[in-house]
């Protein structure tokens, strides 16, 4: 991933120095499990314990064998002396470099859910904000019913802590390692050595594996991270509807310290939600990876490494992406410009239209049959939308309605607050509270 799209802690974790690093710990871990057998001497395992790795070594091997486990274990070997014979002991590359992934997959999960927790906390925050401000819902783009905007928030929050759930149940299927040698018999290296090194690497050993650990685990890592790319999409698709000029109900922070402060170089008046699409474009991105991780799961009997190239790719710029469309989605609902009045505004331009549901069920419960109700009020509401007339005042001019509502129980409909009425045990359904989630 390009540094512009990349945060630092997302990137260390990514980095080929940290690949490097957990090489070592795995090869460092095995020699430990094998001496804790008797295999290697406790003299040995002191010297292998201080074990160092040297880029500039490891260049030389690889521009000699071009195999990067290979160049890895001459480097190591090379600053061990007769001790490093034991580096590698019965194990074959991707029984380190595959166990090495499960520790960046399960440190890259870790750093996500951190991301998950301060969006779901700007979400509940913003969502109790504007729990009772009223705006327009939408269907097909048209005006809908009233609703409450902390609605849509607390929509958002409610999937973002699905998509916090299925991390955590994909975190324990990337969490682990393989040790099992040649195609996975463990015949040169016995299960045992498989259990400590995964006891010593916080992971658990995989329950079958052949020369890989089995890419439908990789695949399941990024289908989630495309799904949690998706809800950020949804949101920000969202956030630049509500944007357009003739809208306007919300903006992305503009002008302020670390934000956009140029909206055009031809036309200053431009305030663009360049954020919220940045974030739509990424998320594309992540969801083509997804295409890729599925396309890798199918190897060639016990092993290749078509999925290899592939997922030096996809994996880090997955995670990368998302980990830091997810931080510019935090900023951009905790500090977004919200006009309740401009809602307001937005609710009247039907001219009451908006309550003609209400409208027609209160017939129905005055005994008028639906059809009959139904066409009354859709008759009257084609007249308000084509003659841009009241809609209140046209509807109490109708026969059948007047002939079966009184005056005043049509204007007790036309109340913006009735549509919030269950606005609170929706909060408490979704959990939403003054509560900091952890």
């Amino acid at each position: 991933m390009i540094p512009r799209y990349s945060r630092p802690e997302m990137s260390g974790i990514w980095s080929e120095d940290k690949s490097f690093d957990l090489w070592l710990k795995v090869e460092i871990a095995a020699a430990q499990a094998w001496t804790d057998r008797g295999v290697i001497p406790e003299a040995d395992m002191t010297k292998i314990r201080n074990a160092r790795f040297d880029r500039s070594a490891y260049d030389r091997w690889f521009e000699e064998t071009r195999h990067d486990i290979v160049s890895f274990i001459r480097a190591v070997s090379d600053s061990l002396g007769p001790e490093g014979r034991w580096v590698h002991h019965g194990l074959t590359s991707n029984d380190v470099k595959d166990t090495a992934l499960s520790m960046q997959l399960t440190m890259s999960c870790d750093l996500l859910d951190r991301g998950l927790v301060a969006l779901l906390n700007a979400l509940r925050v913003r969502a109790i904000e504007f729990k009772d401000t009223p705006c327009i819902g939408r269907s097909h783009g048209i005006h809908a019913e009233p609703m409450s905007f902390g609605m849509k928030l607390a929509l958002w929050f409610a999937e973002m802590k699905r998509n916090r759930e299925r991390l955590a149940a994909t975190r324990t299927r990337v969490a682990v390692g393989m040790l099992s040698g040649p195609v996975g018999t463990f015949a040169s290296v016995p299960p045992e050595i498989e259990e400590s090194v995964c006891r010593q690497l916080d992971l658990s050993p995989a329950q079958v594996s052949n020369q890989v650990i089995q890419r439908d685990r990789h695949a399941e890592y990024v289908q989630v991270l495309a799904l949690v790319a998706a809800t950020l999409e949804k949101m920000a698709t969202e956030i630049r509807g509500l944007q357009r000029t003739e809208i306007r109900e919300v903006e992305e922070p503009f002008g302020k310290p670390g934000y956009v402060t140029k909206g055009s170089s031809a036309m200053p008046h431009k305030r663009n939600p360049e954020l919220s699409e940045r974030i739509c474009g990424l998320a594309r991105l992540i969801r083509g990876h997804s295409i890729t991780a599925l396309e890798n799961v199918a190897l060639w009997h016990e092993r290749d490494i078509s999925h290899s190239s592939a997922e030096r790719m996809i994996l880090p710029d997955s995670s990368l992406a998302l980990d830091y469309i997810m931080d510019l989605m935090t900023g951009i609902i905790s500090n977004m410009v919200v006009h309740p009045d401009r809602m307001m505004q937005n609710l009247e331009v039907t001219r009451g239209l908006v309550f003609s549901p209400r409208v027609m069920l209160l017939l129905v419960e005055k005994g008028v049959e639906r059809t009959d109700a139904y066409d009354a009020v859709q008759r009257n509401s084609m007249r308000s939308w084509d003659e841009e007339l009241d809609f209140r005042e046209l509807i109490k001019t109708d026969q059948v309605v007047a002939s079966k509502v009184s005056t005043e129980d049509l204007d007790d409909l036309f109340d913006y607050g009735f549509y919030l009425s269950h606005v609170d045990h929706i909060f408490e359904r979704a959990g939403i509270s003054d509560t900091e989630i952890d």
